[in-house]
């Protein structure tokens, strides 16, 4: 009897072992009742929101990797079982690996130890404490426990921000293309009196002993009698306040009279062959649009700014591309060949998203006109040259063909003593769709041409040739001819993706000659932003002059930013100079920038130290350069108003505002469906508004909706979405799409 109980015994424990066997482990968050797993609103500027799951301890957040990391389009991997995570941020180099068991993050290399519980694994997640994205990988997480909404900020350019950019792009150039259908169009309307914007800035230098050097700058933009009017004051304590050192301009645009779309008055930009070293005050008038169409072909345009700055690439106002200037500054832009005038801007930006930027315009040696088309433009004034000089241009184009399109006109400058007037014609051919021809004759001054070719593989060739006549004065040279031969081509490999440029220059004057050639190869390499730059000066005078220029910019750990560069002289087999840059993020919106540089050819030495903060309304900076003992203190602050007088707002910010538009919304719950807001008609919160171009600025105090930073006489695309309205019966007229969109018209 007591063997059937002992074996009655055996079988319950093996049974109760097997039932043991079977129950599934309890993960980490089943484990600790502390932990609560729930759904939280992730909010990212310029991109938007979504719920994300999450966890919370003790008010202490903890976000879900795979979850975070897919909505930013950031590439992972999790293991089975979630004891681990892995991908590339951003860059493929980039790896990173989110370990639970080891209590690790390692990404590029370090290693992030963490505490144990920092990292939560649930049978379908794993969730990482919200301080370390931003200590790990620069994604700063705020999170608000009362509305459990988090607020992700950062400086890098995600993935999807950079799609959402490309998108943009992509919206414009087919928008420059074709009509934009909307469901309601509002034209533009001429005011007779509008101030809108005021950009001021303000920089001391005061070199110790020495004297203090000031400038000052205010920017005025306001509409005057329906025209755009821009005004810009400059002040310098070490010259005279004059008017020839002072910027004024007013624009009326119409572009829907073929006959006279725009007129100008102030200070004009005249495109003149004449060497015109003073502004020009008088008028212009012209039938060419602000606008573009029928994109057909491209062109390479390359400059220099400042190392690793954004570069923005407008043409006609509107928005087409961006690239990153490269170590030593190098940026190129493919400009889209379109037909009539093409008016090319780069606008640049520093590197944490301050806006130092400035307004380069760009000449486009081809202009191409639709087939029977004819555009003018005449232009007449005085050049503030201290002699009263009287200055007149008249351009006239016309389209031949599809392929051609020829043209001429008169200039006029008084003050030249070989011949004040100065006939000209020209020609624009496409001999193939990458074969173009540019040419141009002015009598008495000069004659060129430029050959540009584009080969399947982008292998570009330019030839460009400028014969000048003896003893012409128009131009304020004694050049007889200049010879010009480039050849760039994109090179990729599996270690490196460059740039190359291979470009020779000759000028041939009255006793000698002189020929240049510079060798640039500027990309990634390994990894590492490099610009790798050979120059070399030959002349009749002696034996050519030859050195290099080499520069690089890493990303260090810490989100810092170093800049080495050094100059090398092959003639003498020394180097001449060397420099090096960092910057630091400090703060949320300040940033310090340390540079040392030695020239050994010339004996000099310079170290600067630099602190800039970004206010909401204002960037002020303060920076201390010392040069072979002498010590330079620079100051500096700068930012912009903007005022709408219907809405009784007034702003400030730290952007540059004169020049550009803006558009206001008022959503309001309309009673009697009349289309007017009447008193007792409330305010209609929870409006989301997409458009093609600027920056949105909600008000939660009142649901006014602003736009900022509008390119003018450029027409916008704006499309709303009520789908989170406070009551779900709130509707918006709709008349052709699911969501209704606006077409705000500012030509």
């Amino acid at each position: 009897m007591r063997c059937i109980q002992d074996a009655a015994l055996w079988y319950s424990a093996a049974f109760l072992l097997l039932v043991a066997a079977l129950i599934p482990e309890q993960s980490s968050a089943q484990e600790d009742p502390q932990y609560d797993e729930i759904s939280v609103s992730f909010n990212v500027p310029r991109i938007g929101g979504t719920e994300i799951p999450a966890v919370i301890r003790d008010e202490t957040l903890y976000l879900s990797v795979t979850d975070v990391f897919d909505f930013l389009k950031i590439k992972n991997t999790a293991a089975s079982g979630f004891d681990s995570i892995r991908g590339f941020f951003i860059n493929e180099k980039s790896l990173y690996l989110i370990d639970r068991v080891n209590h690790q993050i390692v990404y590029q290399q370090k290693v992030f130890n963490i505490q144990p519980g920092d990292l939560i694994r649930t049978e379908t997640n794993l969730y990482l404490k919200s301080s370390y994205f931003g200590q790990v990988f620069g994604l700063q997480c705020t999170f608000n426990f009362r509305s459990l909404s988090v607020s992700l900020n950062t400086k890098i350019e995600l993935p999807i921000i950079r799609e959402m950019r490309q998108e943009q792009m992509r919206k414009n150039i087919s928008q420059l293309k074709g009509e934009i259908k909307a469901d309601i169009t509002i034209q533009r309307k001429n005011a007779l009196f509008h101030f809108g914007n005021a950009d001021w800035s303000a920089i001391s230098s005061e070199q110790m002993p020495g004297n203090v050097d000031t400038r000052l700058t205010l920017s005025l933009g306001s509409v005057v009698a329906g025209g755009e009017t821009n005004v810009t004051l400059n002040y310098n304590n070490h010259m005279p306040f004059v008017e020839k050192q002072q910027y004024y301009l007013w624009r009326h645009v119409n572009n829907d009279n073929k006959a006279l779309r725009q007129i100008l008055a102030g200070k004009i930009a005249t495109g003149a062959i004449s060497s015109l070293y003073s502004p020009v005050v008088g008028v212009q008038f012209t039938n060419a649009p602000t606008t573009f169409r029928h994109s057909f072909g491209s062109y390479t345009l390359s400059d220099f700014t400042e190392p690793g700055w954004l570069v923005e690439l407008y043409v006609n106002s509107v928005l087409v591309d961006y690239v990153k200037a490269d170590a030593s500054g190098f940026f190129s832009f493919e400009v889209p060949l379109v037909y009539g005038n093409t008016d090319v801007k780069l606008r640049y930006y520093g590197l944490w998203g301050e806006e130092h930027s400035k307004v380069q315009n760009i000449s486009i040696p081809f202009n191409f006109l639709p087939l029977g088309e004819f555009q003018y433009k005449t232009s007449a004034g005085f050049v503030e040259d201290g002699r009263g000089s009287l200055f007149s241009r008249v351009d006239l184009n016309y389209g031949i063909s599809l392929r051609m399109t020829i043209g001429g006109g008169l200039e006029y400058l008084s003050s030249v003593t070989s011949g004040t007037f100065m006939p000209f014609v020209n020609s624009s051919l496409r001999l193939a769709s990458s074969l173009l021809l540019s040419g141009e004759y002015t009598y008495r001054v000069r004659s060129k041409g430029i050959l540009n070719y584009r080969l399947p593989s982008n292998l570009q060739f330019e030839l460009n040739y400028t014969k000048y006549e003896k003893g012409q004065k128009a131009i304020n040279y004694n050049y007889l001819e200049e010879r010009k031969v480039a050849v760039s081509v994109p090179v990729r490999t599996s270690n490196f993706a460059a740039f190359t440029r291979l470009t020779l220059n000759q000028i041939v004057m009255p006793q000698t000659k002189y020929t240049t050639a510079e060798l640039l190869l500027s990309g990634a390499i390994l990894g590492v932003n490099t610009n790798f730059t050979t120059y070399s000066l030959i002349s009749d005078l002696g034996k050519p002059y030859t050195y290099s220029n080499l520069s690089l910019s890493l990303r260090l750990p810490g989100a810092i930013i170093l800049t080495p560069q050094t100059q090398f002289d092959y003639n003498h087999q020394e180097l001449i100079s060397m420099k090096c840059g960092l910057e630091k993020q400090l703060f949320k919106n300040g940033y310090l920038n340390l540079s040392y540089e030695r020239n050994f050819k010339s004996d000099f030495s310079n170290t600067e130290v630099g602190f800039r903060y970004d206010f909401s309304f204002a960037q002020v900076g303060l920076s201390t350069r010392m040069s072979n003992g002498a010590t330079t203190l620079v100051q500096s602050a700068s930012g912009s108003l903007m005022t709408d007088a219907k809405t009784n707002y007034i702003g400030a910010s730290s952007r540059v505002s004169v020049g550009k538009g803006g558009i206001t919304l008022y959503p309001f719950l309309d009673l009697n469906c009349n289309g007017r807001r009447e008193p007792d008609e409330s305010k209609a919160f929870g409006l989301n508004v997409h458009i093609n171009g600027g920056r949105i600025e909600v008000s939660d105090k009142d649901t006014t909706i602003r736009v900022f930073d509008l390119e003018p006489y450029t027409n916008y695309l704006i499309t709303l979405d009520g789908t989170n309205f406070d009551n779900i019966a709130w509707q918006m007229r709709k008349k052709q799409s699911r969501s209704p969109s606006i077409r705000i018209c500012s030509d």
